[in-house]
């Protein structure tokens, strides 16, 4: 069986990487660099504070040539709304947002984190689970980010960057792409797979996030830590596609199910569904951006401690 799915995650990688058409979803800053003028390119540094991978300034003072930036954590990716962090907002503002950064349905983005670290990949991963979202599907991230790109050798800029000339941004939302909690809240009872992209502290209670109200997972949930995906290669952080099969043969996820990736705010959550769908090829991957903070923000709703092997059961208040 993990022979088979090795096989199987090779396959998919190596065809992805030989299409000529659409650009592969996670390329390497080789790639990059023989493509960096290709027409229609946008390469978007979404470096932020989270691993320490920096900000604007640190963008200005080195950079890939070319590129454009927009931080992650301040200019609108997500929001919070009743209560609950990390949503995805309104469609109107991310068209401007978007657009704002000279990118239209026209152009191909290649999305470049810090690479500093696990969680850092995951603010990519989120914007491209974006563009996905809004029917854009010309998108990628660049492996390594952009310490990755500095410990290969390749050429940096330097010094201020104007902004972008508008262009306009059409979305076309689909809505397959994103788990509701009443979704998930039905696929305790159907054979759809949760998975909880959380490491394993968390997923058992031991750790609680801020903006999650109980600890504890979703009762049949199965644990795909975010941060196991990653290997460190002298400071830079790159996706173990190797040892992929692995992790999820032991996960023991069935990639003909329908599956719904989730966290404490839809961020690591963005990983695992980075992973799945576009890298190991399952064909039917959701995200629950409320994720646990949704989930909890009603007592009604049951949350598996799994430490001790026991659940929450409440009943709805009146």
């Amino acid at each position: 069986m993990l022979r088979t799915l090795v096989l199987a995650v090779s396959a998919l990688w190596l065809s992805a990487q030989v299409q000529a058409a659409d650009i592969s979803p996670l390329v390497e800053a080789k790639w990059l660099d023989k493509h960096l003028n290709d027409e229609n390119q946008v390469v978007l540094d979404v470096r932020s504070s989270i691993d320490d991978g920096g900000d604007r300034d640190s963008f200005e003072a080195a950079r890939i040539p070319g590129s454009r930036y927009s931080s992650y954590i301040e200019d609108g990716w997500r929001e919070a709304r009743d209560d609950v962090a990390g949503l995805l907002p309104a469609i109107e503002p991310l068209q401007e947002l978007i657009g704002s950064l000279g990118i239209d349905n026209d152009t191909t983005v290649v999305i470049v984190p810090a690479g500093t670290g696990p969680t850092d990949f995951g603010s990519a991963a989120r914007i491209y689970w974006t563009f996905k979202t809004l029917g854009h599907d010309e998108v990628a991230i660049l492996d390594g980010g952009f310490a990755g790109w500095q410990q290969q050798g390749f050429d940096t800029a330097s010094g201020p960057v104007s902004a972008a000339e508008p262009k306009r941004f059409q979305a076309s939302l689909r809505e397959e792409l994103i788990a509701t909690t009443e979704q998930v809240e039905q696929a305790r009872q159907t054979q759809t797979q949760l998975v909880d992209a959380r490491p394993s502290d968390y997923f058992t209670g031991e750790t609680v996030s801020p903006a999650v109200r109980t600890a504890g997972t979703i009762p049949g949930a199965r644990n795909l830590p975010h941060q196991s995906h990653f290997g460190d290669r002298a400071g830079a952080y790159y996706l173990d596609k190797e040892g992929l099969a692995s992790r999820i043969n032991t996960a023991e996820l069935d990639r003909n199910a329908r599956t719904i990736t989730f966290c404490n705010t839809g961020h690591w959550a963005a990983t695992d569904w980075f992973v799945l769908s576009e890298v190991a090829g399952f064909d039917n991957v959701s995200m629950y951006d409320g994720s646990m903070a949704a989930w909890t923000i009603s007592d009604s709703r049951p949350v598996q401690l799994a430490r001790r092997g026991l659940e929450r059961l409440q009943e709805a208040l009146d």
